[in-house]
């Protein structure tokens, strides 16, 4: 018996040894010559390859069936030189935020006021977000203060979209995902990205809606689509290809 136990144990063990890696980074060199890393990843549940680029430009990620090599997501990504050339181009560059910097908040661009003698918390007084502190992390603070100002809109948001569709309130937390403006879990846990608090209140608005509508189709069921079209009080299409066009922007603050 104890023998057994333990053949059985190597044999699981041995398996473990000799299942095959889920991930591999590489280097991919473009046609312009730039060297991207690459990430090619596998998923259990996909059926054919996919690739992005990471909304900062710093990542090729491609993702292939389970069953295929690792060589097969490096060639699909190799045949896509031009396209990452053209969308890498197209990343907006990074923006510093110091004094003088514009940011964006609910779709209006401010003018970041900083003068040392005024409290650290920032507030905005016309076109101006004014703060005052240390002069070396005004940026941490106007994040942690639009961080602060996305979770209380989205809690909003989230109570007037679960009302509409009689669905009770679940647990909000922000995400600061690259690629998900939010998402449903399947306990209930929305998570709305924080940067959402940079674009037009009807686009964040949209997002809120729907995660909501998954609350009730955890899919992108027809049933799912007729629920948002019903519960979002807005220009859905509107919203739609405002991210399509300027959710890249969104990353460009804050790294």
């Amino acid at each position: 018996m104890v023998a057994e136990k333990a053949r059985r144990g190597l044999e699981a063990f041995l398996k473990r040894k000799a299942a095959p890696p889920t991930e591999s980074r590489e280097t991919l060199t473009l046609p312009d010559g730039t060297e991207l890393p690459l990430r090619i990843k596998r998923h259990a549940t996909a059926r054919r390859m996919t690739l992005r680029l990471a909304p900062d430009g710093g990542e090729v990620r491609v993702t292939i069936p389970r069953w295929a090599p690792f060589s097969e997501g490096r060639n699909f990504a190799h045949s896509r030189g031009d396209w990452l050339v053209a969308h890498l181009h197209a990343v907006p560059a990074p923006l510093t935020i110091g004094a003088g910097a514009i940011v964006s908040y609910r779709g209006r661009e401010l003018i970041v006021a900083w003068d040392k003698r005024l409290p650290r918390t920032p507030a905005i007084l016309g076109d101006s977000l004014r703060l005052g502190g240390t002069a070396e992390n005004i940026a941490g603070r106007v994040r942690r203060w639009l961080e602060s100002e996305a979770l209380d809109l989205a809690r909003g948001d989230l109570a007037h979209f679960c009302a509409v569709a009689d669905q009770a309130e679940p647990d909000l937390r922000l995400s600061r995902a690259q690629r998900r403006w939010g998402s449903c879990s399947t306990s209930g846990t929305v998570r709305i990205n924080w940067r959402l608090i940079m674009a037009p209140d009807f686009v964040r608005r949209s997002v809120v809606a729907h995660e909501v509508a998954h609350l009730v189709h955890f899919d992108h069921s027809p049933r799912f689509y007729a629920l948002l079209a019903d519960i979002y009080d807005d220009d859905l299409p509107a919203a739609d290809a405002w991210l399509k066009r300027h959710g890249r922007s969104l990353h460009a603050p804050f790294g």
